[in-house]
């Protein structure tokens, strides 16, 4: 069985992950989404609202599990039994850094591949701190989020 994983803070979901998620669970038998616990970030969202978030929108999508860590990615993969990361990359910019994480992962654990899935068209331009910051501000959330998650980023917003 083909089990990958796709590691990201979601803070929160947005439609570009969901795609990204999407286009990956047709890809492999399974797609673990892992929630990473990051230290050096200061999220919106708790790590269990993160991950019931994904429950939500991913809830449709048979072979896909939602679940979280913190540490090493590798040790993760090696808990899960997977040797297959997937990214997206929306920019260049997003290369340079991936392509570091992959070197580095791949000299970790020689046999695991990280697998990019290039960003749709209409998601290029997004991130989770475009959204936030659009939310901060009154924007329009509708494209940006799936409907389940607009009323959880204004009601952290308000809060």
């Amino acid at each position: 069985m083909n089990i990958a994983v796709y590691p990201g803070s979601f803070d929160p979901v947005t439609n570009g992950h969901l795609d990204v998620i999407k286009r990956a669970a047709k890809v492999f038998d399974k797609l673990i989404v892992a929630v990473l616990v990051n230290p050096s970030k200061t999220p919106m969202f708790s790590l269990e609202e993160r991950v019931e978030m994904l429950k939500e929108v991913t809830a449709d999508i048979e072979n896909v599990e939602i679940d979280s860590f913190s540490g090493l990615l590798i040790e993760y993969l090696e808990k899960v039994n997977s040797k297959i990361i997937v990214k997206g990359l929306r920019m260049v910019s997003d290369f340079e850094y991936e392509f570091q994480m992959a070197l580095i992962n791949k000299k970790l654990n020689p046999e695991v591949e990280t697998i990019f899935f290039m960003t749709s068209n209409k998601y290029g331009y997004l991130s989770s701190s475009i959204v936030k910051e659009v939310a901060r501000f009154g924007g329009f959330l509708s494209d940006l989020v799936p409907d389940s998650v607009i009323e959880k980023i204004l009601q952290k917003i308000k809060d």
